[in-house]
Formats: structure tokens, C-alpha cells, sequence
């Protein structure tokens, strides 16, 4: 079965070939032309047959206006060049209106339009040219008559029928069935009425307001309809020798073929009004379908956002829009503020402040100009609700304007933040009352630090020289001691010691706490600083059952700070290693260089850290629970002091800490001098 593209191509080449007949057999006696031939339809066969077919389907345009020209009484020769001309009309038109595509040509727009007209006059020049040429080679007729006389049969032609085989808008008759009844008989009462005087050339164009009626109220293809049913009764009117064509070339004594070319003209002329005016009314119900459809999706946005405020104005701030949103959060119905000027939502105190605020003289309209923009986008402005609460919103004003620049109106959004601003309120609030607190929670520190830093100092001196005084008591030298004697002056003398101790802790403590002891013009050896802590802390070991060992690098570690604080580290994590480790464990010291940093480690087997404490190992004063329960003396403070010397240095200090036995691992790394 053939598809549906071939049937299409045979109807319009039967009708090509019928028409085009009748056009030729129906010129005038003594004309040298073939009427109104129809090259639309030629145009209409390679608009419908697909692209690859071309060539076969030009060949056959060329046999069938050769045979209707021919046959209607036209020299061998002579139909043959208006054949070829016909031909190549169709091949051009086609091509240029479908840009080479080979599809079917859409004509909804005013680019399809110049497309349309531009391919439609590019083949009468084509069809007229060839007519010519074939008129002086064969000396049939005057070449400039002939052709004027095919260009506008087939330019008219090709307006006519071209839009048959196009996409054309997509729109619904907006006419009733009567009103399109009434179109139709003025269509065929007037245009054979029209026709009939001769001595009347202009009432002929009575016919052009019923076809513009048409095409801005039915569907385009039956403006089409209309169009060809009028440009069909002026070809058979003219033909029959009625109505003011027929008997212009006896009247004014101009040539029979100039029948033709009026009659063209005429076909032509009502083309240029149907068709524009038919694709501007399809534009138009484009657009309007379009804009309903924004319209609607705007309205049910609008509609949907319950929990905004969204009001809108004309350009003197009458309310013209007031969605569900506003109506829920601010109480007003639509009948209460429709028509009504929105200064009815605030407050005078509200629109002061607010002036105030962004430097506008107090009025309500200095004030909305003032904040129209997006530098204002969210600004807090109360709303009075209709229960006289008001509330406080963030809201944004923006002006609506039209496509020359005037303000038709404006629309404000907003949404109720008044819980916001009350929470933000209260928590600056209570930030600054944390902010006082801590204020004099520092300046408690302060005296605090002040009084042990100079408490310590005061004992520092007082609790030496009662040190110096038991030695010399332990050394006989106020008088031989006995037994019991030597033994109470070595425990005071070991407590007095570790006070000390506390003393210096507490002072070392103090100074990182005020102004730091890094000094960036100090370079020494970190390996010497770490044997020289492990020597001072030798004679804690010597006496029990620890296996200690020591690992320095060959070359020296350059490092920047304070020797003595770098030493401290180093000896508090190393004693505490002693302290922590039963007798039987081992303890490792090593230091070793990695990339820009020095790396120092201190293992040990000891008693280990509860997991639960060791997020608290180095605050002040803290101690685990294990060393609480196995009376191991210490103050509390090493390893804060440790972390707050590390820190000053830049460097930062970890641990990991397993169950009794497997001891715990500090690890220091600090940037070394490159």
C-alpha cells in the first residue's frame, strides 16, 4: 500500500495537471500565455514528497505543464520553455521557503512570513526570466509582457496555494457556526456580485474586508478557503468575460495578456491581507495562551503561599492583590483592603522609625520609595493586624512597570518574623549577659592568677630558706640529731621540696598565661635539651626496677624558644613516666626528625589513663583516678604546663593510653629551624 505521503503527491499533481489545463484553455483568444497556471501546486508536489525524490518529482512537474501547455493550444517550443520555467520555479520556491531542509514548512511566524513572500517572488523572477527568454528565442508575444504576465500568474499562484501544504497556526475558529454561516454567504453573494459591473475597477475590493473578517475570526485553513474561493470566482468571472478585467484591454487598448497580469494582482493583493493578518491573529492567540497560562501558574503560586504575605498596588498603592497568605497572617478579609491605600497596615510610629532609619523625611511615601530595591530586600516593617496587634515583618517592595517604563503599580512580600526577632532579641541578650559574666569571670582569673603568682613569690623565699635550714639541721650542725630526729627532718625536708615544687608549677603557670616566653632570636640543640632532661630525671630510676632507654639522632635538631621550657616538657612527661610505672616496666625517650618537624616520644608501660578521663588529662589540677587510689604524688598541673610550652612554640602535643600495662604514649612535635 503506498504511505500516505505518495497519495498526497498524486492528488496534488492530478489537480496540478487539471488546473493547469483548464488555466491555458481558459486565457484569453489572441493571449500569449497560460492564464493563472497553478505552479503553487507544482510548489505544493515537492513540499509534500520527501527530499530524496526531488529530481524524479521536477522531471514530472516539467512533463505535466508541458502536456497542459501543450495541449491547451500552445507551440511545441513555446511549451516547453514555460514547462522548464514552471519546473525550476517549483525546485526554487521549495528549497529557499524550507531552507534546503526538506520538511514541511511551518508559516505561525513573522520570520516564516518574509520566508514565504521571499521564496513566492524569487520563483515568479524565475519563472518570468525563463518566460522571456522563451518568448525572444521563439518569438511568441512581447518577452517584457510575457513576462510580467507569467511572473505575477505565478506568484500569485504560489501565495495561494503554498500555505495549503504549510503548519499553520494553531488556533480554533473563535466565530460561532452563524457567524461563519454569514461569512460564507458574503463570500459567494458578494464576490459574483462585485464582478459584475465593468465600469467599476475599485468594487472589487469589497471583497478584501470579508476575507480580513475571516482570517481574524475562523480557523486559518478556512481563511484559506475563503481566500481561494474568492480568487476562484474572480479567475471564472474574468474568464466568462465578466467584471472590470475582462474589458480592460478593449477599454484602455492595452494587450490581451494584461487581463492576466491585473487579475494576478488582484490575487496577489488579497493574499498580502489574509495571510499576515491570519499568522499576526494565530501570534496573538499564541501569546494569549501563553500569558493565561503564566497568569494561572503566578495565581496559584501566589494563591499557594499561605505563610507570605503577598499584596499588591496600583500606582497610587490601592491594594489590587491581596492573596490567602496576607489574609491568614495579617486578618483582613479581601472586600476590607481592596481599593483601600496600604498606609491602613502601619503604624505612624512604625513608618518614623523606619524613615529614621533610612534617612527620608517622615512620610508614608518618601518612606515606600525609599525602600523599593534589593538594598532593602528584608527589611523589618510592622503590620498592623485587623485585631490591632502589630506584628513584625521582613519584607521586600519592588515596582511593576510596562514595556515603556511607567510604574502601573507595586507588590510588596513579606513574611511575620516577629518570633525571630523576639528569640533573636532575647539571645543578644543573654550573649551579653554571657559576655558580662565572662567578663568578670576574667577578671576573676586575673586577681586570681595575680594573688597565687604573688602568694608564690612570697613563699618561694621563706620555704628555700627553710630547706637550707633542715639541711643544716640534718648535717649536725646545730648539734648531733637522733635517729628519730634525722628522720623527721628528711620528711619535712622531702615535703618542704615538693612545695617547692607546687611553687614553681604555680609561677611557670603564671608566666604562660600572661605574656608567653617564646623568643624568636633563641636557636639551640633540641637533642642536647632532651639528653640533659633525661640525665636530671637518671637518679629517679637508678634506685628501682626500670628498663630505660634513651634515642637521639647523630645529627643536631635546630630549634627556636625557650631551652629551659623545652627541657620542663621533657622532664615532666618523662617523670610522670617514672612516677606511673611500676617496677618490672620499661620507659622509652627518643627524639627523631620528620619533614619540618622534630618528633619526641615518651612510652611507657605504666598504669595507663581511664578512657572516661582522657579528655580531662590536661586540665589543671586534674588527676586519675588510678594515681588517687595508689597515693602516687603530683600536683595536677605538669601536663597543663606541658601543653600551654608546646603550644607557645607552635607545636602541638597528643597521647594514646591503653588498659593497665600497656601504659600510655605522648607524642610532641615541634617545628624545627630549616
Amino acid at each position: 500500500m503506498p504511505t500516505s505521503w505518495v497519495v498526497r503527491l498524486w492528488i496534488v499533481a492530478a489537480l496540478m495537471a487539471l488546473f493547469g489545463f483548464i488555466a491555458v484553455w481558459g486565457a484569453p483568444e489572441g493571449g500569449r500565455v497560460t492564464g493563472i497556471w497553478p505552479a503553487g501546486l507544482a510548489t505544493g508536489c515537492l513540499l509534500v514528497a520527501r527530499r530524496r525524490h526531488t529530481a524524479a518529482i521536477v522531471v514530472g512537474i516539467a512533463a505535466v505543464a508541458f502536456l497542459t501547455i501543450w495541449l491547451g493550444g500552445r507551440p511545441l517550443d513555446v511549451a516547453a520553455g514555460f514547462a522548464l520555467g514552471s519546473a525550476l520555479e517549483a525546485l526554487v520556491v521549495s528549497r529557499l521557503f524550507t531552507d534546503g531542509a526538506g520538511e514541511k514548512p511551518d508559516l505561525r511566524s513573522d520570520t516564516d512570513l518574509r520566508a514565504y513572500f521571499a521564496s513566492a517572488v524569487a520563483g515568479g523572477v524565475v519563472a518570468a526570466a525563463i518566460g522571456c527568454a522563451t518568448s525572444a528565442v521563439t518569438d511568441w508575444g512581447s518577452p517584457g509582457l510575457v513576462a510580467a504576465s507569467i511572473g505575477t500568474a505565478h506568484l500569485a499562484s504560489n501565495l495561494t496555494l503554498i500555505p495549503f501544504f504549510c503548519r499553520l497556526p494553531n488556533q480554533e475558529s473563535v466565530a460561532g457556526p452563524g457567524e461563519r454561516l454569514l461569512q460564507w454567504l458574503s463570500i459567494l453573494v458578494v464576490t459574483p456580485v462585485v464582478f459584475l459591473p465593468q465600469d467599476f475597477p475599485s468594487v472589487v475590493f469589497v471583497a478584501i474586508p470579508v476575507l480580513a473578517w475571516g482570517a481574524l475570526r475562523i480557523s486559518p485553513r478556512e481563511a484559506l478557503g475563503q481566500l481561494v474561493a474568492v480568487v476562484a470566482f474572480a479567475i471564472f468571472m474574468t474568464t466568462a468575460g465578466n467584471g472590470p478585467f475582462a474589458d480592460v484591454p478593449v477599454r484602455y487598448g492595452l494587450p490581451v495578456d494584461a487581463r492576466g497580469v491585473l487579475l494576478a494582482s488582484f490575487a496577489i493583493t488579497c493574499v498580502i491581507i489574509v495571510v499576515p493578518l491570519m499568522i499576526r491573529v494565530g501570534e496573538q492567540i499564541a501569546s494569549a495562551r501563553i500569558a493565561a497560562a503564566e497568569r494561572d501558574k503566578v495565581q496559584r503560586i501566589v494563591d499557594g503561599a499561605t505563610g507570605v504575605a503577598i499584596i499588591g498596588t496600583d500606582e497610587r498603592g490601592r491594594v489590587t492583590l491581596f492573596n490567602p497568605g496576607a489574609q491568614l497572617l495579617l486578618g483582613y478579609d479581601l472586600d476590607d483592603v481592596l481599593g483601600r491605600t496600604t498606609r491602613m497596615l502601619h503604624t505612624q510610629a512604625s513608618i518614623s522609625a523606619k524613615a529614621l532609619e533610612v534617612g527620608v523625611a517622615d512620610d508614608f511615601d518618601l518612606v515606600a520609595q525609599a525602600l523599593i530595591g534589593p538594598e532593602h530586600a528584608g527589611t523589618l516593617l510592622g503590620f498592623v493586624r485587623k485585631d490591632g496587634v502589630e506584628r513584625m515583618h521582613a519584607m521586600t517592595l519592588s515596582r511593576i512597570v510596562d514595556d515603556r517604563g511607567r510604574t502601573t503599580g507595586y507588590v510588596s512580600t513579606s513574611e511575620d518574623v516577629t518570633d525571630q526577632v523576639e528569640a533573636r532579641r532575647a539571645l543578644e541578650e543573654a550573649l551579653e549577659s554571657e559576655r558580662q559574666a565572662a567578663d568578670r569571670l576574667r577578671d576573676v582569673d586575673a586577681v586570681k592568677d595575680a594573688f597565687v603568682s604573688s602568694v608564690s613569690h612570697e613563699l618561694r623565699t621563706p620555704m628555700t630558706s627553710i630547706l637550707g635550714y633542715l639541711e643544716m639541721l640534718g648535717e649536725g650542725d646545730y648539734g648531733e640529731l637522733t635517729e628519730g630526729q634525722v628522720n623527721a627532718v628528711h620528711r619535712v625536708s622531702d615535703n618542704t621540696t615538693r612545695l617547692l615544687g607546687l611553687i614553681d608549677d604555680l609561677l611557670t603557670l603564671s608566666r604562660v598565661d600572661s605574656d608567653g616566653f617564646v623568643h624568636s632570636d633563641r636557636v639551640f640543640d633540641l637533642t642536647e635539651a632532651v639528653r640533659a632532661s633525661f640525665e636530671v630525671v637518671a637518679p629517679g630510676w637508678s634506685a628501682r626496677d626500670l628498663d630505660v632507654g634513651l634515642v637521639l639522632p647523630d645529627e643536631p635538631v635546630p630549634l627556636l624558644g625557650e631551652r629551659d621550657m623545652i627541657e620542663r616538657v621533657v622532664l615532666n612527661l618523662l617523670s610522670n613516666a617514672v612516677k606511673f610505672t611500676p617496677d618490672g616496666g620499661a620507659i622509652r625517650l627518643s627524639l627523631a626528625v620528620d619533614g619540618d618537624e622534630a618528633e619526641i616520644l615518651v612510652r611507657d608501660t605504666g598504669i595507663g589513663v581511664p578512657a572516661q578521663e582522657q579528655d580531662r588529662l590536661f586540665t589543671r589540677f586534674f588527676r586519675s583516678t588510678l594515681a588517687q587510689k595508689q597515693a602516687i604524688p603530683g600536683s595536677g598541673l605538669g601536663l597543663s604546663i606541658t601543653r600551654a610550652i608546646v603550644e607557645q612554640h607552635g607545636g602541638r602535643i597528643d597521647f594514646t593510653s591503653g588498659e593497665s600495662g600497656s601504659g600510655t604514649t605522648f607524642r610532641v612535635r615541634l617545628p624545627v629551624v630549616t
